[in-house]
């Protein structure tokens, strides 16, 4: 690899994350974090894990959306963007086998399924 394709992988990297810091600073504001797991410049694809508070979060589906539809329109090198949260290790939006999103005030069928602490509201 030439040290020219290096500066720019680590162009586009640089770019990437500052992307991700400059839209997404509600991601580490609440307790989130977003990490590049692969990027390929000449195939212009890039993975994004979300780890932190973004794992099981109702809204991480409409966060990862979000990042998929700006940073294709945002850094033109960007081509695919796959991003999840680690629930079931597929980069399908965050979705989660066999749990749905659950609201204050909702009982479940199966009350037994520890899926976190209460909202105190």
């Amino acid at each position: 690899m030439s040290t020219d394709s290096a500066a720019s992988d680590s162009d586009l990297k640089d770019r990437v994350v500052n992307f991700l810091r400059r839209n997404f600073p509600q991601i580490q504001m609440h307790g989130g974090n977003a990490a590049i797991e692969y990027l390929d410049e000449e195939s212009g694809e890039v993975h994004i894990q979300l780890g932190g508070a973004c794992s099981g979060c109702g809204i991480s589906p409409m966060t990862i959306q979000a990042i998929k539809t700006r940073m294709v329109k945002e850094i033109p090198e960007i081509n695919e963007v796959q991003a999840n949260t680690g629930q079931t290790g597929a980069p399908d939006m965050g979705e989660t086998e066999g749990m749905s999103p659950s609201f204050p005030g909702e009982s479940s069928d199966d009350d037994s399924s520890n899926e976190g602490p209460q909202a105190p509201f």
